[in-house]
């Protein structure tokens, strides 16, 4: 297996080439349901002077009603997206996971994909996954639903009405996804929040604006490789304190009083049950919480919003050992590789889309030429 490349493929196909056991960490963030058109779709047979080619923001993200549709000139409000097309009879092709016409083919699509993930993770491996919701009917263009909630044109208008859902539900995606995989044999271990400081602004004036996603942590096996004193927080000035003082006998600790104070934070609590708890406090920090604060950062060069690499650098540090593999299967514009090598891990990606993997490789060649 050649670390450090992204593969353009169907991610399926690109893993089962993949030896088993071979994957320390997996963390990524697939496309979310009913949000975008990644512009991944070919046609087959047909006209070749069709409208379906030289009009395909209509067919590839096609909405019902929307001024994308009416603006383009052909008058026409109810063209909508369609695997065949009405006028030449083309056949779309299309592998990009998140156009379901349900929820729940979403969720089943998605665990066919994260079942060949636990294949090649070995036995100790975790997946990072990180999913955002959305509310069901149509969701204007440019939403906010977007992962760090900066929209563009290439949004598009879905109408993603379906079985028991009604207009504005939230339908509920992550924990949907979440108990998919648990049901699937994943060990489902933690809901993480990821709190935005600077979401997008909404209009609506029946509920609160929404300032976070989730990040699941799951695992392979019921044990499985975590790094928590990489990634522990500083101490509070209150346990700080608790440690000059001593909490219980009101005397100085001198031994964790000097520790403290020139900055030799030793290896950990002491673990005596006889200790104060000032002793038995874990001079490295105290663990990670499960809320964590990342602002949202807008990339450019891609159409849709990244990820930010404050977010992924905690799951490369506590997940994967320095020199192990992690594999994205949506690589997108190669943020988790991008932190991944200047973390001293290696990566696997797959990705759809050639100028995505473009635009990757871009990021990673300048990030490493800065380094030198």
């Amino acid at each position: 297996m050649k670390a450090n490349k992204i593969i353009c493929g169907d991610n399926i196909q690109v893993m089962k080439t993949l030896p088993d056991e071979s994957i320390q960490c997996c963390i990524t963030s697939p496309p979310y349901w009913g949000l975008r058109d990644y512009g991944t779709a070919t046609w087959d047979g047909g006209d070749a002077d069709c409208e379906h080619l030289s009009d395909r923001s209509k067919y590839e993200t096609g909405f019902k009603g929307s001024k994308q549709a009416s603006n383009k000139g052909t008058g026409n409000r109810d063209i909508i997206k369609h695997d065949t097309c009405p006028k030449c009879g083309a056949k779309r092709i299309d592998n990009q996971l998140g156009l379901e016409k349900t929820p729940e083919e979403y969720v089943e699509n998605l665990v066919k994909v994260f079942r060949e993930v636990k294949r090649v993770l070995r036995k100790d491996g975790t997946l990072w996954l990180n999913l955002g919701d959305s509310y069901a009917g149509n969701n204007s263009r440019a939403s906010n639903g977007g992962r760090a909630g900066y929209g563009t044109e290439r949004e598009g208008v879905f109408n993603n009405l379906s079985g028991n859902l009604k207009p504005k539900d939230l339908v509920g995606i992550p924990w949907r996804v979440a108990f998919a995989l648990q049901s699937d044999g994943w060990y489902l271990r933690q809901d993480i929040i990821w709190h935005k400081p600077n979401p997008m602004p909404e209009s609506v004036t029946d509920r609160c604006t929404k300032s976070h996603e989730y990040m699941f942590l799951l695992s392979k096996s019921q044990k499985y490789y975590y790094d928590a004193d990489v990634i522990r927080e500083p101490l509070a000035e209150s346990t700080l304190n608790d440690i000059r003082i001593g909490c219980k006998t009101g005397r100085p600790n001198k031994k964790a009083h000097k520790l403290v104070m020139d900055g030799t934070h030793g290896s950990g609590g002491i673990g005596d049950p006889s200790k104060t708890r000032a002793e038995l406090i874990n001079l490295k920090g105290r663990n990670k919480r499960s809320v964590w604060t990342v602002t949202t950062r807008p990339f450019k060069k891609a159409h849709f919003a990244t990820f930010p690499p404050k977010l992924i650098e905690p799951c490369i540090l506590a997940g994967c050992p320095k020199g192990g593999i992690i594999i994205d299967p949506f690589m997108g514009a190669g943020t988790v590789a991008l932190v991944a090598r200047e973390n001293n891990r290696d990566f696997v990606g797959c990705e759809l889309n050639p100028e995505y993997i473009k635009i990757a490789n871009q990021r990673i060649n300048n990030a490493q030429l800065s380094l030198f």
